[in-house]
């Protein structure tokens, strides 16, 4: 099963300040229904800020999108079966490694998922540290941006 136009959505945002928010619509994923392995991947060019200057700022400054154009996870959701996923959320364990900006991370999360009339809906929702990925925030802008960013992402696998 594949997605080719998931949503990842990630905030690194704090009180008081204007929000670090952006979101990517092409992300795609793999499902292997046999085993439960999942492969995931977007473009870092392709996340999209409401201010072009955050949106250059992030790929030119912190993610150094021309060095690191991609970030990617591969996993396993664990006692994956087709056959216990209904129309109604079922949670299921997510392992994996999350590879981003030239380093890897294991990630230990909640996947929910739930088939849908189009497909099965896989969603996620985490955090990283900027730090575990080398990922480098000015000191004079590191009152205005989180070191811990959420991730959210969706998936309609068909």
């Amino acid at each position: 099963m594949v997605a080719y136009k998931g949503i990842i959505n990630f905030e690194a945002s704090v009180p008081l300040f204007e929000e670090v928010k952006a979101k990517s619509e092409n992300a795609t994923c793999t499902l292997t229904l046999k085993t439960g392995e999942i492969k995931s991947s977007v473009f870092i060019r392709d996340f999209h800020f409401k201010i072009a200057l955050m949106e250059q700022h992030f790929n030119e400054n912190y993610m150094e999108s021309g060095n690191y154009p991609k970030a990617s996870f591969k996993g396993i959701i664990e006692g994956f079966n087709l056959n216990i996923i209904g129309n109604l959320p079922k949670e299921f364990r997510l392992k994996g490694t999350l590879k981003l900006h030239g380093k890897s991370k294991k990630i230990n999360t909640i996947a929910i998922l739930r088939k849908l009339n189009n497909g099965l809906e896989i969603t996620t929702d985490f955090n990283v540290n900027t730090k575990d990925f080398n990922i480098k925030i000015p000191e004079i802008l590191s009152m205005k941006v989180a070191e811990t960013v959420n991730i959210q992402t969706v998936f309609l696998v068909q």
